[in-house]
């Protein structure tokens, strides 16, 4: 069962090559980083403080295709941890058709920040299992 998470904290440091971002249940108390790279942290921080552009950026650029081939984004899915390395779906629709496109985490919610409103972002249940065993 997916559970609905929320941004809530984005981690750019200059002395590291991986940045960190954290997802917090929304109503709930787990909380998870994921390590990603500075362009995608840069792109969701950039989203969140409202920042503009003159012209389009890569996360512009597939909310802008999606729109114009006629489909709707519907939100994220973390769906795997594997090998620590976490998996997504960036879903859309496309006439009632539900459309999974594979994805970074870190790309698909910068696409989920970048959208307004933002899109939902879910993780699996399995996923939050695994990173957070030791923890619960």
């Amino acid at each position: 069962m997916p559970v609905p998470m929320e941004l809530s904290r984005i981690i750019i440091s200059e002395i590291n090559d991986q940045q960190v971002i954290y997802l917090k249940e929304v109503g709930g108390q787990r909380t998870f980083p994921i390590m990603i790279g500075i362009f995608e942290a840069s792109s969701i921080d950039r989203r969140v403080k409202r920042s503009t552009s003159p012209r389009p950026l890569t996360h512009d650029l597939i909310v802008n295709v999606v729109r114009e081939l006629g489909a709707e984004l519907q939100d994220v899915l973390i769906t795997e941890l594997r090998d620590h390395t976490y998996f997504a779906k960036l879903r859309l629709r496309r006439d009632g058709e539900l459309i999974e496109v594979d994805a970074r985490p870190s790309d698909a919610i910068a696409v989920a920040v970048t959208c307004d409103p933002p899109l939902p972002i879910y993780v699996n249940e399995d996923v939050l299992n695994d990173v957070l065993g030791d923890q619960s």
